[in-house]
C-alpha cells in the first residue's frame, strides 16, 4: 500500500495560526500545476506499488480550477497505477464550496472532503483570520452531502483564547448535528512566525490554562464517543468504516510520496522534503533538478517513529513486531520506561499491543517522550 500527497500553496487569506508553506498570490497557479505534473512524471519509479490514497492539502486545495484538477488526476492515472477503491482527499474551504465548485467536484474521482471549519463561532473565526461564518460552514456541508458527498470531514479547534466551555460545547453539537462521518479536531498551538504568536508575544491574547485544556479535550472525548464517533487517534474521531486511510497510513510507517513544494516523503528508510519555494520549485523541475533535501533514518530513529506514530492511535504499538524490527535491546528499554506508565494505569497491554488507557491519552507526550531512545 501506497499514498500520495499532493501540497497545494495557495490561500486566498491567510489565517493568523498558520505555519504550513503558502501564500495568498496566484498568479502562479498554472506554472504550478505544470511543474508539479511534471514532477509526478519524474518521481513516478518512486511508487512501483498500488496506490491506495491520494491527498489534496495545503493551503487550499479548492482554489484549484476544474482544468487544474483534471489535468492532475490525468497525469497521476498516467504514471501510476491507481487502485479503483482509492481514497481520494481534497481539502476544502468552506466559502469556496459554491453550488457550481460543489457540483464540479462531485464530476470529478474525489470521494473525500475534508472541511477547515475550525469553529462554528462567528467571533472565534474573525479571530482566526479564516474567510467564512458558521452559517456558510453549515450550508456547505449540506451542500457536499447534498451532491453525494458521503465521506465528510470537518476541522474543528479548541484552546482558543478567551474560548469558553460553552462555547466549545456549542461547536461540539453543531457538529455532531451535521452527521459527517469524521472529525479532526486541534488544540491552538501558537506556531513561530505566525500572526498569533506575535499577538502572544506582545502580550495582547491569552492562552487558555491547561485546566481548562484538559477539560475541553475531555470533552471532546466523551461528546463524539456518545455519538458512536471512534477515538482512533489523538486527534481524529470517526464513524466505523470512516477512518482516514491516508492518516492512518503516516501513522502505520507505510511509503507515501508528497509531491509539490514543501511535500514531504517517506520511503521506509528515508524521509525527504520538497523546499518550500514557490518560485525554486518550478525552476527546479523545469530544469529537471529537483530541490529537495533527504534524511536517512538510523534505527533509533526508526524505533522512535515507530513509537511516536503507534502509540497515536487505538491500534497501539505491537510488541513483537518491535522485538522482530529492533532487537532485544530497544524492546527491553521500552518496556523499562514503559513500567511506571503500566502501573499508573497509563498505558495497558492487551494481546501483545502496548496502548495508552483514557488517562494515558491525556498526558500522551510525555509518555511517548520517555519512550524514546536517546543517542
Amino acid at each position: 500500500m501506497a499514498g500520495i500527497y499532493i501540497h497545494i500553496p495557495f490561500c486566498k487569506t491567510r489565517c493568523t495560526y498558520c505555519d504550513f508553506y503558502t501564500g495568498t498570490n496566484e498568479t502562479q497557479m498554472d506554472a504550478f500545476v505544470d511543474a508539479l505534473c511534471t514532477e509526478a512524471g519524474i518521481r513516478k519509479d518512486e511508487i512501483p506499488e498500488r496506490v491506495e490514497t491520494i491527498y489534496f492539502g495545503g493551503g487550499t486545495p479548492s482554489r484549484l480550477r476544474q482544468e487544474h484538477l483534471e489535468k492532475i488526476f490525468d497525469t497521476l492515472h498516467n504514471h501510476f497505477s491507481i487502485a479503483p477503491d482509492a481514497e481520494i482527499t481534497v481539502e476544502a474551504n468552506p466559502d469556496d464550496l459554491s453550488e457550481e465548485y460543489v457540483d464540479m467536484l462531485s464530476g470529478l474521482p474525489i470521494n473525500r472532503l475534508s472541511i477547515g471549519i475550525q469553529s462554528f463561532d462567528d467571533r472565534e473565526l474573525k479571530f482566526l483570520s479564516r474567510r467564512h461564518s458558521a452559517r456558510q460552514a453549515i450550508d456547505a456541508v449540506k451542500r457536499c452531502q447534498q451532491h453525494g458527498f458521503g465521506n465528510i470531514s470537518i476541522d474543528l479547534m479548541y484552546g482558543l483564547p478567551q474560548q469558553t466551555e460553552e462555547i466549545w460545547q456549542q461547536n461540539l453539537d453543531q457538529a455532531i448535528a451535521l452527521n459527517v462521518s469524521h472529525i479532526s479536531s486541534y488544540h491552538l498551538i501558537y506556531e513561530e512566525k505566525t500572526r498569533m504568536y506575535s499577538l502572544l508575544q506582545a502580550g495582547r491574547i491569552t492562552p487558555v490554562g491547561e485546566e481548562v485544556s484538559t477539560t475541553m479535550f475531555a470533552m471532546l472525548i466523551n461528546r463524539l464517543t456518545s455519538h458512536s464517533y471512534i477515538h482512533y487517534e489523538i486527534s481524529a474521531f470517526a464513524r466505523e468504516g470512516y477512518f482516514s486511510r491516508h492518516n492512518s497510513s503516516y501513522w502505520k510507517n507505510r511509503r507515501y510520496l508528497g509531491l509539490g513544494p514543501a511535500a514531504h516523503s517517506f520511503d521506509g528508510d528515508n524521509r525527504s522534503r520538497n523546499i518550500p519555494s514557490l518560485i525554486r520549485y518550478i525552476k527546479g523541475v523545469e530544469s529537471g533538478t529537483l530541490n529537495r533535501e533527504t534524511e536517512h533514518l538510523n534505527t533509533s530513529e526508526k524505533y522512535n517513529e515507530m513509537i511516536l506514530t503507534g502509540l497515536r492511535t487505538m491500534w497501539g504499538l505491537d510488541l513483537a513486531e518491535l522485538s522482530t524490527r529492533f532487537g532485544d535491546k530497544y524492546h527491553r528499554y521500552c518496556m523499562q520506561n514503559a513500567q511506571k506508565y503500566l502501573d499508573g494505569d497509563l498505558l495497558k497491554i492487551e494481546e501483545g499491543i502496548l496502548i495508552l488507557t483514557r488517562d494515558g491519552i491525556f498526558i500522551s507526550d510525555g509518555i511517548m517522550s520517555d519512550l524514546m531512545w536517546i543517542d
